[in-house]
């Protein structure tokens, strides 16, 4: 191979996406066509698919060198995933990309453009999405909270179509961070990065696997990997709940020596007493969160475990 080609890995985590392989593929190695100066990878990481993904993914590799199946042992969510393509990718640069076509492969080709300007993140941010009213708003509100409380300057319209340099790369692996949001640890790392804006495309074939409880979870992982927003709301409700309280014991009193004003027995104990327990759980679920991250990452159990890998 002359020393000047680069290489150009792509990754793709593939969850139940049998209808999108055989589309997604062609689109793919067609970027090896476009690109004379990269030879191309591709990197397909099958996170326990149960339906014909991982076959199709076979076939594919048995026609072209080019492409590496890794399978894991179980379902361990597509951050999991893409931490195990980013483990064995071998590119100079390297893209990651969902299987559903949501996203234009083709984007890639300007992407490695600003890459070779120089830019160690390239992000491919939605200025649009093709979705339902629900989950435009359920993305908008993430990713502004995440600008607010978590990592400031975050894209407003999010990214997980992104194209990063080598040692990005490696920084990554050598982070090997569970419970995690791995565009948002690129985005935090800081590296020199640039922005493609686009229109997220509607999903014409296959089923989402992307659930209202992922979401949730993705939402609280990135909350408590970046943020101390949710600490500091327990110690500002802490503090005005115990102001609060100081006030109103000090109206108690001043009423018990005036007598001025008749007080509520057990109507106002019991609501306040509602109403503080509330605040108490509220704050251990918050604690909760972070202990079990905490015990999560001691022990130490890897991130997701390789079944097989075809290279």
């Amino acid at each position: 191979m002359p020393l000047s080609r680069k290489k150009f890995s792509i990754v793709v985590p593939i969850y139940y996406n049998e209808l999108n392989i055989p589309h997604t593929v062609p689109r793919l190695k067609k970027l090896g066509e476009n690109l004379k100066d990269f030879d191309l990878e591709l990197i397909f990481v099958d996170d326990g698919s149960k339906d014909r993904s991982f076959e199709l993914l076979l076939a594919e590799k048995r026609k072209d060198s080019r492409i590496k199946v890794i399978r894991l042992s179980k379902n361990f969510g597509s951050m999991s995933a893409i931490q195990a393509g980013l483990s064995f990718c071998t590119g100079d640069c390297v893209g990651i990309i969902a299987a559903d076509l949501q996203d234009p492969p083709e984007l890639f080709e300007e992407m490695i453009l600003k890459w070779k300007d120089g830019k160690k993140v390239v992000m491919a941010t939605r200025a649009d999405r093709e979705e339902s009213f629900s989950q435009k708003l359920f993305s908008n509100t993430y990713y502004y909270l995440m600008d607010k409380y978590a990592i400031s300057g975050y894209p407003s319209g999010g990214f997980d179509f992104v194209l990063i340099d080598r040692q990005v790369v490696e920084e990554l692996n050598r982070i090997s961070e569970k419970n995690t949001n791995i565009m948002s640890l690129i985005f935090w790392l800081g590296h020199e990065q640039d922005m493609i804006p686009y229109v997220r495309q509607e999903r014409k074939l296959g089923k989402s696997r992307w659930t209202f409880s992922k979401k949730i979870k993705l939402f609280i992982d990135s909350f408590v990997s970046f943020s101390f927003a949710p600490i500091r709301f327990m110690s500002m409700t802490g503090l005005i709940t115990a102001m609060l309280s100081f006030l109103y014991g000090i109206f108690i009193i001043i009423n018990a020596i005036f007598g001025t004003i008749q007080l509520q027995g057990w109507t106002t104990i019991i609501a306040l007493i509602t109403f503080l327990l509330g605040i108490i759980m509220v704050m251990l679920g918050i604690i909760g969160e972070y202990l079990w991250r905490i015990l999560d990452e001691s022990r130490k159990r890897p991130a997701y475990v390789i079944d097989e890998i075809y290279e």
